[in-house]
């Protein structure tokens, strides 16, 4: 029962955290739209970064960017450009250290303590092969993790830049287009909780991935 109610607890705060970074993203970029552009590229590339990935809601804050879209406050292609070239950048530095540092990985935050994060990512890509950064994109925390795989397991170069590149090219404007989708279909409901239905479908678009992952990509 003491668990259960820490686990509900636990998932709350998650949750809460989550909007909350979501909620103060988006109201800065609102107010201070010449940023956008840099907050969005910092936001795929954390979301893309190995040691941020985790951390940062960069699926959310994408999404919800869709709604500022929508609303005229941020024109599309700048901001969709942004997030592709963070993504890209993100993923290509994260292949870089794990080429640089591969066989030290496992004594390094946040593997020497989370190892099986490391072996997941390693068993990913032992199945998927030269597929695995592509479809690694589209996968949460498989989506930084398998770029540092790749450079561990010495993939060439060139495959991993063009995996690299067109899973950006295909993530970063569904996730935009998406959010400006999904404000549409909410119609006259205020911004504020245009992105709050949008952060709940960021999260349950977060499970899914999680299940569908556990269920059919990470046997």
């Amino acid at each position: 029962m003491l668990m259960s109610a820490y686990g509900a607890s636990a998932k709350q705060v998650t949750s809460f955290s989550m909007d909350y970074l979501v909620a103060q993203a988006l109201g800065f970029v609102k107010d201070s739209p010449e940023w956008a552009l840099l907050v969005i590229g910092l936001t795929a590339f954390g979301e893309s970064f190995v040691f941020l990935g985790l951390l940062v809601p960069g699926t959310a804050i994408l999404i919800a960017a869709g709604a500022l879209v929508s609303e005229g406050i941020l024109r599309p292609l700048p901001i969709i450009t942004a997030a592709i070239i963070g993504a890209i950048l993100g993923d290509s530095i994260s292949f870089w250290l794990g080429e640089k540092f591969g066989p030290d990985l496992p004594t390094i935050w946040p593997y020497r303590t989370h190892p099986e994060q490391l072996a997941r990512g390693i068993r990913f890509f032992e199945r998927f092969g030269g597929g695995s950064v592509f479809i690694g994109r589209f996968f949460g925390p498989l989506r930084a993790v398998v770029p540092l795989v790749a450079g561990l397991m010495r993939m060439p170069p060139l495959r991993v830049y063009v995996a690299n590149v067109l899973s950006a090219l295909i993530w970063a404007p569904t996730l935009v287009l998406l959010g400006d989708h999904l404000v549409q279909l909410l119609g006259q409901e205020s911004l504020a909780t245009k992105i709050l239905y949008i952060v709940i479908a960021a999260v349950a678009l977060a499970f899914f991935g999680t299940w569908l992952r556990g269920k059919f990509i990470s046997k």
